[in-house]
């Protein structure tokens, strides 16, 4: 039974290399990136035939509040949490936990990033479904992406002992956390097998969760239980506000999965992508026969032009010669043209932005 099952989609992040159409006004999980619909109503509508909405927590800044409300206007205004400030994902999933908590002792909570791509959704909510399962053991259960390739952008995952099948799917424990490899070690991890990539998609059950934090990160778990006492009460505001000016500023991977003894890993091929750039983007559009892909509002206009993704904004209309493997990124205030080779590199612009101050930019 998921009757206990709730979601939680944590809606922070700027999505940097997503520049210039992905700003701090309105970062990526917040954009049409892919399709017409956000990527946060993406996000809420895939697991939906599993979670209704009404047990589905959108954890975000106050500067985006009124966004999800917007986009998700189905959902009751009681299910936003905003954060007085961003503190990383430990805070913010126990946030979610404390307000899980104090509607239901026996939640269980399915931690999703609010800005990544499942193309396989039937087969998603049935590993999901199946890491609950799990979860009721105790367990901090991730979902291991299995890799396509030696990717060094990612964490990876290596699975240890066997727990047997859950439903219909392996489990097992997880032997180490690797952030990041080399090519050389992401080679090897693909070769051996048993290593998969970490996409950040927990479950877990709320009471499960709080008490690895008062193990692990005992300053924390101090100002989740101090909020948890006056949830109910009007000194909530406040007393969040307090708390959120003396956490440490901590990931939910390094804080505590990296640490605990009681994770465990469940492999998925579900066509997952966390929509990281560019180029990875315009891998995952439709193209036509010369391997280019359009998108936006305006109107371009591609003349021997190959293997390029350009967007155009609202009445623009925006035309190619001659390129090949480039990004163009036109915006009402910004243009972005790069090698899709380079695409890593966007953030950069943003730290330049910052440097210079151009803040009407970011």
């Amino acid at each position: 039974m998921t009757d206990h099952l709730y979601s939680v989609i944590m809606a922070g992040g700027i999505g940097s290399r997503l520049w210039p159409r992905s700003r701090a006004a309105r970062p990526k999980q917040f954009l049409d990136l892919i399709g017409s619909c956000t990527m946060l109503q993406e996000t809420a509508a895939r697991i939906e035939p599993l979670i209704p909405l009404e047990r589905v927590l959108i954890v975000v800044g106050k500067e985006h509040a009124d966004t999800v409300h917007a986009q998700l206007p189905d959902l009751p205004i009681e299910n936003i949490l905003v954060e007085p400030g961003p503190r990383g994902t430990a805070p913010c999933v126990g946030l979610a936990a404390v307000a899980l908590l104090a509607r239901d002792p026996q939640a269980t909570m399915a931690v999703f990033p609010a800005d990544h791509l499942i193309a396989d959704e039937v087969s998603f909510r049935q590993a999901i479904a199946a890491a609950h399962k799990l979860a009721q053991d105790g367990y901090l259960v991730t979902l291991g992406i299995s890799p396509s390739h030696a990717h060094t952008g990612y964490g990876y995952i290596q699975g240890g002992t066997p727990l047997g099948k859950v439903g219909d799917l392996p489990a097992f424990e997880v032997q180490r956390f690797t952030e990041k490899p080399d090519a050389e070690t992401a080679g090897r991890f693909l070769q051996d097998g048993g290593y998969y990539w970490n996409g950040g998609i927990f479950i877990w059950q709320a009471s499960t969760i709080l008490d690895e934090m008062a193990s692990l990160l005992p300053h924390l778990s101090t100002e989740l239980e101090q909020l948890g006492r006056v949830w109910n009460s009007e000194a909530r505001a406040e007393t969040l506000a307090a708390a959120w000016e003396r956490v440490p500023q901590t990931t939910i991977d390094y804080g505590i999965m990296e640490k605990s003894s009681r994770v465990a890993v469940i492999p998925i091929d579900v066509g997952w992508d966390d929509v990281g750039n560019w180029s990875t983007l315009s891998e995952l559009v439709p193209t036509d026969q010369t391997q280019n892909s359009t998108h936006g509002p305006g109107h371009p206009l591609l003349i021997d032009t190959r293997n390029s993704y350009v967007y155009a904004s609202s009445g623009k209309l925006v035309t190619t010669i001659g390129l090949e493997d480039v990004v163009v990124i036109d915006t009402p205030d910004a243009l972005l043209i790069c090698r899709k080779d380079r695409a890593q590199d966007v953030r950069e612009v943003v730290e330049q932005l910052k440097a210079k101050g151009w803040e009407q930019y970011l």
